[in-house]
């Protein structure tokens, strides 16, 4: 088989979708069966190897530059207008490959195309979305979904939601689990003191939240459950945010200052690639109560980590945590403050989830991931 991926999600900071994407064009060219493959960056043809994206790489203007564009009603309409007929210029000729687009976009193409759908938020739920990325996204998945072959989901929850809601045919989508780093295992003391010490954390001295800082994600009923533990609980174990800024995160900016400015918690931004790892090790729980995820990737890197998981039982989240978390409904704050506090100093209950979370976390690689996705490719060819 001969694929191109397009590349385009890969900049800073590497979210969720950039990573799997970053992961995809890694691993892919371990695949026997694919004896060609290109990465489309933009409109162009990237060279290898696809690096991991930092602040002072050219992609970042670029990406603030295609954000800035999309929040302007003229410039966004000139965008969507011409850019897929620029990438449908690079694609000429290359009707013999699959094209692949991992982040909800197909640009027209002669060949055959596969498209990954990680969630169906932009449309069950669209008001925690600016509303011009909700009108952006709606049009161009719709026109997506005229084009692809076949569709890839992250878990066999979003597949079904994605044939029930567009009345896709269940055989033309394939979930393929995603996966999180090597780098996220249990650490020894000595490998993690140095970055504990720069961020002013202690092993085992915190409760950790990992994800973009916005409604969705169900800050304020963690912010809600954590306030009614203990005082004493709270300063021995306050709870560490880290996560970019999200649409209409304001408000949850400022109660965090309010509970930093109290002593029981902290929000350390977005944290570099080497060292976030390093900082999941070392936490005590982790905790993540969102309200609706495709997949779920940070539960999946605590539990890698040796972690204990506390999170909600919505969307996903159950199929990726397994039996290896303590769940609740979202919007449970006692019940939810009720399980932080028991993974907090529950031992035995800690070691049991602990391996448990191991052996969950170990069924999931960037291998399978790649493995099967050449599998869907493999179909479309065929």
């Amino acid at each position: 088989m001969k694929v191109i991926l397009s590349i385009d999600p890969i900049c800073f900071p590497l979210t969720g979708i950039g990573r799997y994407t970053y992961e995809l064009a890694k691993h892919l060219n371990d695949i026997a069966a694919i004896e060609q493959l290109k990465f489309l960056s933009g409109y162009r043809f990237a060279q290898l190897p696809v690096p991991i994206p930092t602040p002072d790489t050219n992609r970042v203007s670029s990406n603030k530059l295609r954000q800035t564009i999309l929040k302007n009603t003229l410039t966004r309409e000139l965008y969507s207008s011409v850019s897929p007929v620029l990438k449908q210029l690079a694609l000429r000729g290359y009707t013999d490959h699959v094209y692949h687009g991992p982040n909800f976009y197909l640009p027209p193409f002669a060949g055959p195309s596969v498209c990954t759908f990680h969630d169906l938020s932009i449309f069950t739920w669209a008001h925690c979305h600016p509303p011009e990325r909700v009108k952006y996204m709606r049009k161009e998945i719709a026109l997506t979904l005229k084009r692809a072959d076949m569709l890839i989901t992250d878990t066999e929850t979003t597949r079904q939601e994605v044939a029930a809601y567009f009345s896709w045919p269940l055989d033309k989508i394939r979930a393929v689990p995603l996966a999180c780093s090597e780098d996220f295992r249990p650490r020894h003391l000595d490998e993690l003191s140095s970055t504990l010490i720069s961020q002013g954390l202690t092993f085992q001295g915190y409760s950790l939240y990992v994800g973009t800082i916005e409604p969705r994600k169900n800050l304020d009923a963690l912010l809600d459950a954590y306030a009614l533990l203990p005082p004493a609980i709270r300063q021995q174990w306050p709870l560490i945010l880290i996560g970019y800024h999200g649409w209409r995160s304001e408000q949850l900016h400022a109660r965090i200052a309010a509970a930093v400015s109290e002593g029981w918690a902290r929000y350390l931004g977005f944290v570099e690639a080497r060292e976030l790892p390093l900082i999941y090790a070392g936490a005590r729980v982790f905790v993540f109560p969102s309200l609706y995820e495709g997949f779920g990737l940070p539960v999946l890197e605590a539990m890698a980590s040796g972690i204990p998981v506390v999170c909600s039982n919505a969307s996903t989240l159950p199929e990726v945590a397994g039996d290896a978390a303590t769940m609740c409904e979202p919007k449970d704050i006692e019940s939810l403050s009720v399980l932080i506090n028991k993974a907090l100093q529950d031992e035995s209950w800690r070691k049991l989830a602990i391996n448990k979370g191991l052996l969950q976390a170990a069924k999931f690689s960037w291998q399978r991931c790649a493995k099967e996705t050449a599998a869907v490719y493999k179909e479309v060819v065929t």
